[in-house]
């Protein structure tokens, strides 16, 4: 921790390549596409905070979580929520220690203590993230920012820009490394302008069958494979559909995983019955849910069975 009048940060994952970063990836099992590697790394080299945006489902919050696995490093999370206060996010004063310690006649009563300084300061997940200790900077993971208020990113940008937070009684706590930031963004509404030039940018978009596939395979090694391409091919028919929420790759390894486990024979064909019983893991709208008519399953199943044989 530094106070005011000290220099500045070094780069929090200087010493990472590329290289380094895809073997973290690989160890992890998560698929990241070059875009995605690309971006990150950019983002632990040069010390910048980056915004990630995509439905829900899309491994954004996964990628976070990913970094500091694979790393050796603390995650630290802020889960974010409208009326998100500072109080919750950065810091707040032990009160109840403060007023044992004033009635005790300990601290807070003679010219030379304080009941004002860290030992009666409740560290929360910036501040935290601020002055973790460690081998590695923390992963400061701020996830969903979308849902806390503006008011609350505008108390972000003295973190991101400087990693630094100022406390009336105590002056400015600098970070020595600055923690490696993912901040994480559902589009439920419109980012400052002043937030977004904080941060690098990357979009994680649907994923492509082939890429669906391989993250399938690889979290649900359990499921036969030819059964994996046809629970990828079924979860891409129902997402041409006008859903109230479309499928993220979450459901469908949760759908995968359903599959995997309900299933005590080598059929590698999806039943109609088997999709519509399980059709839960996927779709979480009663709209969406009742679109499934015969006519839609009959044609989830035909691309189900179709994805197979042309693997």
């Amino acid at each position: 921790m530094t106070r005011d009048g000290a220099a500045g940060p070094s780069t929090a994952f200087e010493d990472v390549d590329e290289a380094t970063l895809r073997e973290v990836f690989e160890a992890t099992d998560y698929v990241a596409d070059d875009d995605i590697v690309t971006t990150v790394l950019l983002a632990l080299k040069l010390g910048k905070p980056l915004l990630v945006e995509g439905q829900p489902g899309s491994g954004k919050t996964e990628l976070g979580k990913v970094l500091a696995e694979g790393f050796g490093a603390e995650l630290i999370r802020l889960q974010c929520y409208e009326g998100l206060t500072a109080e919750h996010a950065l810091y707040e004063w032990n009160y109840s220690k403060q007023l044992l310690a004033v009635q005790a006649g300990e601290r807070g009563v003679s010219a030379d203590a304080s009941v004002f300084d860290a030992d009666y300061l409740l560290e929360r997940p910036l501040l935290r993230a601020l002055t973790a200790g460690g081998d590695r900077p923390p992963v400061l993971l701020i996830d969903e920012i979308d849902r806390a208020d503006e008011e609350f990113e505008a108390l972000l940008l003295e973190v991101l820009s400087d990693f630094q937070v100022s406390i009336p009684e105590l002056g400015t706590i600098a970070a020595e490394r600055p923690p490696a930031v993912i901040i994480t963004s559902n589009r439920t509404r419109a980012l400052s302008d002043a937030l977004k030039r904080r941060c690098l940018f990357l979009h994680i978009g649907p994923p492509s069958f082939d890429k669906e596939r391989t993250i399938v395979r690889e979290k649900v090694p359990e499921l036969d494979a030819a059964v994996a391409d046809a629970v990828c091919g079924a979860v891409g028919r129902l997402r041409e559909e006008p859903l109230l929420k479309q499928p993220g790759v979450a459901e469908t390894l949760d759908w995968a995983r359903a599959i995997a486990t309900l299933r005590d024979d080598g059929d590698v064909d999806l039943a109609a019955e088997e999709v519509r019983t399980t059709v839960g893991c996927l779709l979480k709208e009663v709209e969406d849910v009742a679109r499934l008519d015969d006519h839609l399953l009959e044609a989830v199943i035909e691309a189900a069975r179709d994805a197979r044989s042309a693997d």
